[in-house]
């Protein structure tokens, strides 16, 4: 009886893993070895230059980004994973409505969805090599799955920062699963095919990239509307234009994701309200409409003041006059969050009765930024 080929076991388990992850539904994989990530360097550089803003669980973390070995002790091999989320084209936002970035159009959050299928997959690599380790990684561990998935040959590094695959494009979500098991490599993706293109930093309505591969998080759409819970910059409003949550302008651009093919996944698939979303209703949503309609989806991270807070600023730069009557009920509010981005908004809009709100609110209102947001939106400061 001839003895097991070490070399050959290798190839088929990995052939295996990835033959499992491609049944569960993932559109990519790939194996990467657990090493220090190549680009930790230039991460601890960005995190240097203060482009992580509010995300403090970035730098308070910051050591155990330099080898997945943090994450999992005994890893030897990072099975990357890639889902594609292209559904529908986006929807013209009309009057008082707000575009939804599109890994959010759905009825539930991609990381379940994600956590589930790295549970399967993590099911069948116990049940065929009793004893070994894995743990699944999505978004929320020390690893930097973007350097992982371009070792595993998943694609490169995009002027925008994000991960392009040369047929899917960049409208990819990714996971991981680490384990202790010995897999075969695949060799990195060592080439970027970007050129000489600059779409995706020439479209930035705020100007967020200071260069090719460098993102200062702080002017990004997706930061303001998503991870920032105060009031967003001043001079960042404007450039928000109509994102309620999040933004894919620099996707929407990039010639790599014209043809990328479209996902058959039901929970991308477009929530009718979201697909451009009723901002007037958001605006004026109650905390239990709020939890009722957006918990366990990716719109509950703003959290209900922070989405709120969006809508004003969207009602304020599109202009329609529709939106002051629900802007002065704002100015109501319990937020003072809320409160602030509808002053700026009835200032926007440039109407005499809503010039005539703010006028009457600052006369209550104690909040002192609130105050200085009123009379920044009165004529020649009231």
């Amino acid at each position: 009886m001839s003895a097991s080929n070490p070399s050959t076991d290798r190839r088929e388990r990995t052939l295996a893993v990835k033959a499992a992850a491609r049944e569960l539904g993932f559109d990519l994989v790939g194996i990467a070895p657990a090493v220090s990530p190549p680009g930790f360097p230039r991460f601890q550089e960005w995190l240097r230059a203060g482009f992580a803003g509010e995300m403090q669980y970035l730098p308070r973390r910051e050591a155990a980004y330099e080898h997945p070995c943090h994450v999992s002790q005994s890893v030897h091999s990072i099975v990357m994973l890639a889902i594609n989320y292209r559904t529908d084209e986006p929807v013209p936002s009309g009057p008082n409505t707000g575009r939804v970035a599109r890994y959010a159009w759905g009825a539930a959050d991609y990381h379940d969805l994600l956590r589930d299928k790295l549970r399967q997959l993590s099911d069948i690599l116990h049940e065929r090599h009793p004893g070994c380790t894995t743990r699944g990684v999505v978004d929320t561990a020390p690893l930097l799955e973007r350097d992982f998935a371009r070792l595993a040959g998943l694609g490169w590094f995009g002027k925008n920062t994000m991960l392009i695959h040369k047929r899917a494009g960049s409208w990819l979500l990714l996971a991981a699963l680490l384990t202790d098991l010995d897999l075969e490599p695949d060799a990195p993706h060592a080439t970027s095919h970007c050129g000489t293109c600059t779409r995706c930093l020439d479209v930035c309505p705020t100007q967020a990239f200071t260069g090719p591969c460098v993102l200062d998080a702080r002017k990004c759409i997706s930061y303001l509307t998503i991870e920032l819970k105060g009031q967003i910059p001043l001079e960042l409003r404007d450039g928000v234009g109509e994102w309620l949550f999040g933004c894919d302008l620099c996707q929407d651009v990039c010639p790599w994701n014209h043809k990328a093919p479209g996902s058959s996944e039901p929970a991308f698939q477009p929530h009718f309200d979201l697909h451009p979303a009723d901002c007037i209703s958001i605006l004026r949503m109650s905390r239990e409409e709020f939890q009722r309609r957006f918990a366990k989806t990716p719109l509950e991270r703003p959290g209900f003041d922070g989405i709120r807070r969006n809508a004003a600023i969207v009602l304020g730069n599109q202009g329609d006059a529709l939106a002051v009557p629900p802007l002065i009920e704002a100015l109501q509010d319990n937020s003072s969050l809320v409160r602030g981005a509808a002053a700026w908004a009835l200032g926007k809009l440039s109407v005499t009765w809503a010039q005539s709100a703010l006028q009457a609110r600052l006369q209550t209102e104690t909040d002192s930024d609130v105050r200085e947001e009123i009379l920044r939106s009165l004529p020649k400061g009231g």
